[in-house]
């Protein structure tokens, strides 16, 4: 008996189909199909022969692969019963319950009293399917891995891309080609990590940003998570993703994957991107007021560091309100007897020698300038040093000889008394000031990786949203060491990287924009001379930088010439003017014939309207720049063209161009096919262009 079930938007077709009640496969997804394709004769289609040095039949490559079906790849799934005897479980159909864009299915292992679920849901408009897997027992069992529903990779692609990265250099692009074997990736840290966020692409051969097939996935978990991407002996391929193996210390009747979140794309890897920042922004962030303008950030750590004092920061505030900032974050020292990283970390109480009345004079002056107030904190973390490590030891997290970091250890959040601590401490300083915004950080990775600590900080942090509903927090570890789709239905921001190097911001940005909006990715200018990579870069170019994303700045407005503070307000007066609808714009990574250009469209809804970064990283190998060929135009339609930051050109820049003087009419086919011919520039320079559709 073979049983199909199938989900559709109009880009994309998933079909799933079953033999004599086994486990469920994914037998096709791609374009859409035909609403009268027969399904069961797809399935036959789908099949793969059998030669000499197989077995009689193939095993199927089911949405959780059973070792004891002989499965020649990686098992979905390996647990052991509570005693440590292994258990191999062969499940049969139950059930199937189906809507229009969900399918469930159920199935049981009788034997092992076991109970396996796959849930998979599509989303019409943003074409992100949703797929997670649940276990349940009669009996508590030891869960070493489980993956949510596996799903096949292209045979037509030659490499994968997956996502890497370290402190101050997150979201780099490693690219591997298929071979026999496994890509195996995990990580370890307890969170999501700079190491390695959870996410891969899957292009199809040919595929570019802009053109060709392309498939995606991202894990939504916060923890430590495994990637598993593998090339059978017979050549079929397999994805999957789960939370990291071995996390559940103890055994249970129920566990559940996260969500993994998958798209197909017949518009090159920006049709991924703009399924995932769409479905990020409009389904996954909860913002408190949707319509609520994205306001300007100034942040004092650059700033300041630890030095807090009340009239400097007065005066930083005032100097920011005059620059465009309309919010003020004040981040880590305002607490305890915090003059550097080593101590007062979880106390969480205003500290009486630097604020003797309290925030009150600062959160007031802050307001008096038409700026809202926000405040770090780092709740699941404490210092040695601290008067609630030494009131309550045990409730730090890890063995107690562990390697610090950052001169802290983390606190055990799946204890209900941390947890309760944790939530008094920070509802005291919401209740007391003012406070419409939480820079929510995770300074160092876990001493172990443990599911329940992960869960135990969503209940935390879901607890104080309801109480405070008008609050928005940003996720911050370390800059991006916990970015996902797990964290961002909980918050409202990340921050993508402790670097402020706008050269380095440009690449990670680039990258980032696969699966994040601009609504949530926090970009701030930093000082002349970065802190964290001793780079000198121009006021310009940090600017326009940070003008790709949600602005900001995150330095001493004390160091600014009037030149620079005259370059800075007048970009961030560009960016207040062009922010709500570039909040809803779709970006889009384009296809750069110079690889020292790195360049994104970034297109409004409806498409009347784009900008176009055009950062120019390194010295082009050519003298003169080459074409870079828009995307996504509407072909016989006209568009006005002009260079916003013409005056930024230099005197090496000789030509008489008209694009420099006068904005330009041109058709939606020139611009894709031949594409815009730009001045001459510098390296760490950018270019900024806006298209009207006439």
């Amino acid at each position: 008996m073979i049983q199909c079930w199938r989900l559709d938007d109009d880009r994309q077709s998933l079909v799933l189909a079953s033999y004599n009640d086994r486990l469920a496969e994914v037998v096709y997804w791609g374009p859409h199909l035909a609403e009268d394709e027969d399904l069961t004769t797809l399935y036959h289609a789908y099949a793969i022969d059998v030669t000499g040095g197989m077995l009689d039949a193939n095993p199927e490559l089911s949405l959780c692969p059973e070792a004891t079906r002989t499965f020649p790849g990686q098992p979905g799934l390996i647990l052991r019963a509570k005693d440590g005897t292994p258990l191999l479980p062969k499940f049969c159909f139950a059930k199937a319950d189906s809507g229009p864009d969900s399918l469930t299915l159920t199935y049981t292992d009788e034997v092992n009293a076991l109970t396996y679920t796959a849930q998979f849901a599509i989303n019409r408009r943003t074409h992100i399917i949703e797929a997670r897997a649940t276990l349940e027992a009669v009996d508590p069992v030891h869960l070493h891995w489980l993956s949510a529903p596996v799903f096949p990779a292209p045979q037509l692609s030659d490499e994968m891309i997956d996502v890497a990265g370290r402190w101050c250099g997150e979201f780099q692009l490693n690219r591997t080609p298929w071979s026999a074997g496994i890509r195996y990736r995990e990580n370890r840290t307890g969170r999501t990590g700079h190491e390695h966020f959870p996410g891969l692409i899957v292009p199809c051969r040919g595929a570019t940003n802009v053109q060709g097939h392309a498939y995606a996935f991202h894990y939504g978990w916060s923890g430590g998570h495994r990637m598993v991407a593998e090339e059978l002996p017979d050549g079929r391929r397999q994805i999957q993703f789960g939370h990291a193996a071995r996390v559940e210390s103890a055994p249970q009747t129920r566990f559940e994957t996260a969500p993994l979140y998958a798209v197909f794309s017949d518009d090159g890897i920006n049709g991924c991107a703009v399924a995932f920042q769409r479905h990020t922004r409009d389904e996954i962030v909860q913002f408190p007021d949707p319509n609520r303008t994205r306001p300007v950030h100034f942040n004092c750590w650059e700033a300041v560091y630890f030095d807090h004092n009340l009239p400097e920061l007065k005066d930083i505030a005032t100097r920011a309100a005059k620059l465009g900032a309309e919010r003020f974050v004040l981040d880590d020292g305002w607490f305890g007897g915090r003059d550097d990283d080593t101590r007062a970390l979880s106390d969480w109480e205003v500290d009486p020698r630097k604020y003797p009345d309290g925030l009150t004079p600062l959160i007031d002056h802050v307001h008096g300038l038409g700026m809202t107030f926000g405040i770090w904190f780092e709740p699941e973390m404490i210092n040695p040093d601290s008067d609630i490590h030494r009131a309550h030891p045990d409730w730090a997290l890890g063995a107690e000889d562990q390697t610090l970091g950052r001169n802290q250890k983390a606190l055990n959040m799946a204890l209900p008394e941390v947890q309760a601590f944790l939530f008094d401490r920070i509802s005291k300083v919401l209740r007391d000031n003012a406070i419409d915004y939480i820079k929510w950080d995770h300074n160092r990775v876990l001493p172990m990786p443990d599911a329940a600590q992960t869960r135990g900080s969503y209940q935390l942090i879901d607890r104080l949203q309801e109480a405070f509903p008008q609050v928005e927090i940003e996720s911050c570890a370390s800059g991006g060491g916990r970015i996902d789709f797990g964290i961002l239905k909980r918050t409202h921001r990340v921050w993508l990287s402790d670097s402020n190097d706008a050269l380095e911001r440009l690449r990670m940005q680039h990258n980032a924009a696969i699966f994040l909006p601009m609504a949530v990715t926090g970009s701030h200018v930093g000082p002349r001379t970065c802190h964290t990579s001793g780079r000198v870069l121009d006021i310009r170019f940090r600017a326009w930088v940070a003008a790709q994303r949600h602005m900001g700045f995150e330095m001493d407005p004390r160091e600014l010439t009037e030149v620079e503070a005259e370059v800075l307000t007048d970009v961030t007066a560009w960016w207040k003017s062009n922010r709500d609808w570039m909040l809803r714009a779709d970006i889009l990574r384009l296809d750069s014939a110079d690889p020292a250009m790195i360049a994104e469209q970034q297109l409004a809804e409806g498409g009347g309207k784009f900008i176009v970064f055009a950062g120019k990283a390194d010295t082009s190998r050519q003298i003169s720049p080459r074409p870079l060929r828009l995307t996504r135009l509407t072909p016989n339609a006209k568009y006005r063209i002009e260079l916003v930051n013409r005056d930024d050109a230099t005197a090496l820049s000789r030509g008489d161009q008209a694009i420099k003087t006068t904005p330009l009419e041109l058709s939606g086919t020139y611009l894709m096919s031949h594409g815009l011919t730009l001045p001459w520039s510098f390296p760490e320079t950018m270019w900024v262009i806006e298209g009207t559709r006439i």
